[in-house]
Formats: structure tokens, sequence, C-alpha cells
């Protein structure tokens, strides 16, 4: 059964806020990476290329944890214990192009980097809250 985010720490998701993803590396370790998010209401979407080590790990274990840290107030936080439930290719460029405006106001990710747009495939991942611990609001 899924989590919910309370309504009170949905600003951290929603807003401009790098978050944590931490994911699972092969030999168990943990392997955190700051990266841009989104929310839909229910999940947690996050953009990556394809082959990059969180893709890696994401796609091997399902299990991953989000922190999102307020950047007013560092004793107020949200911590998201998931699972991916989607991932998709399909879209992914317009999943980062979106991101890259809510978090640099630039719409287009790869402006002045058009040798790495040719080169990275992009994929989106949705991630269900399973447990949810919010603190300091």
């Amino acid at each position: 059964m899924a989590a919910q985010i309370p309504e009170s720490y949905r600003d951290l998701l929603e807003k401009p806020v790098v978050i944590g993803l931490v994911t699972v590396m092969p030999d168990g370790q943990p392997q955190a990476t700051p990266v841009w998010c989104d929310f839909d209401g229910q999940n947690i979407i996050v953009n990556t290329a394809r082959g990059r080590q969180k893709d890696l790990n994401m796609r091997q274990n399902r299990q991953v944890t989000v922190l999102a840290i307020d950047p007013q107030n560092p004793y107020r936080y949200l911590e998201v214990r998931g699972q991916v439930v989607e991932e998709t290719e399909e879209g992914g460029l317009d999943v980062i192009n979106r991101l890259s405006e809510k978090y640099t106001g630039q719409r287009d990710y790869y402006a002045g980097m058009p040798e790495r747009r040719e080169k990275e495939r992009r994929v989106t991942y949705k991630i269900r809250p399973m447990s949810v611990n919010a603190s300091g609001g």
C-alpha cells in the first residue's frame, strides 16, 4: 500500500528543492546522488540518462530512498522510502526539459550541449512512497 506525502511537506517535492536519491549498488552499498524531482500527487518523479549508476541501480533494485531538506530550515525534512513502479524512456526529454525549467528557468536542458543531447537517452522513473518520515514542520 502506498504511503501519502503529508500536504504540509509536498512543497519540498513541488518547489525546486534538490533532493538526495539513495539507490542500492550491486554489492549492497547505498549510493546517494543529488537530483531534480517532480511530484504528480502520488509518485515522486526523477529523470536521468540511461547507463548512469543510479539508472543501473534502480533497474536492478527497485527500492530507493528520497531525502528532501528544506533550504530555508535544515531541520524540516521529508524522507520517503519507496519503490520504483515505472521506468520509461518515452517522453524522457520532455521530462528533463520541464525539470530544467523548474530548477533553472531554462526550458532546454541541453542548450549549449548538443553533443550530450545526441549521446544520452533520457529515462524517467516513478517512485511510489511506501514509508514517509517528516520532521520539523
